[in-house]
């Protein structure tokens, strides 16, 4: 037996991949992280057990497994977005190594992109921001050293900030000095879910914004001048004139 752990992409279960829609629809147990991840990602599945994770804790999750793998039976561990980004999969795979069952990842749309694409935004812009750096707002998890949202924000990146919109005014206060009061921000309340919402605006305005909508938690921050911005280079790889392998 093997333990899929499977991307299921932002919320609209189109947005799964192919091979997560088969291995869902293959496993003969099912463990989701159901407050992240919509029953309909699992419509067409013929597993004999379904399981919603965000009643549990590790150490029953993994008792599931342990049982599924005595039995010889694939296990679909379903998680929000792409499972490597804060999916706490590490410590699953931790007892699992020690445990010798094998795993496999399948990596899922991220937040981030899903967020992008709603703004229909490119988050990489030449002469403007060549780098995208996810984080997240330190509050139970602490950020390791160098990671504070002040030290990130010096690199002038496009900024993606995960579980941080009930600490806006906060954020706000670290990345002004860096980014400066009229940069550009977004916050994005669930992607591509059936009630997606989102602001747009600046550092200086988007908080009264964010408090209209009464965004509490389930949202995104997108901050960087690619956002809105129309002045920047266009890249070489579609400009006339510039050889490379396929175009000489």
């Amino acid at each position: 037996m093997t333990v899929y752990f499977i991307g299921a992409g932002p919320g609209d279960p189109e947005l799964i991949t192919v091979k997560g829609q088969r291995l869902i629809r293959h496993c003969a147990v099912i463990i989701y992280a159901g407050s992240l991840v919509p029953t309909a990602v699992l419509e067409g599945h013929r597993a004999e057990q379904v399981i919603n994770s965000a009643e549990l804790h590790l150490e029953q999750i993994i008792e599931l497994i342990e049982t599924a793998h005595h039995k010889g039976q694939d296990v679909a561990r379903v998680h929000s977005g792409d499972p490597s980004l804060y999916g706490a999969i590490g410590e699953q795979i931790r007892c699992l190594r020690e445990l010798g069952i094998p795993f496999e990842i399948v990596p899922g749309v991220t937040a981030t992109s899903a967020c992008a694409a709603l703004l229909g935004a490119e988050l990489t812009l030449p002469d403007v921001s060549q780098s995208v750096i996810l984080t997240r707002y330190a509050d139970k998890t602490t950020m390791p050293a160098g990671e504070a949202l002040g030290s990130l924000a010096q690199h002038g990146a496009t900024l993606a900030v995960h579980l941080g919109v009930n600490h806006l005014e906060k954020i706000l206060g670290e990345l002004r000095p860096h980014y400066g009061a009229d940069c550009p921000i977004a916050v994005i309340h669930r992607a591509t879910w059936p009630d997606q919402d989102w602001v747009v605006g600046t550092l200086a305005d988007i908080a009264e914004k964010v408090q209209a909508k009464g965004f509490r938690r389930t949202a995104l921050i997108l901050v960087g001048r690619v956002l809105g911005n129309d002045v920047f280079s266009e890249s070489s790889l579609y400009r006339a004139g510039h050889a490379h392998l396929y175009r000489p």
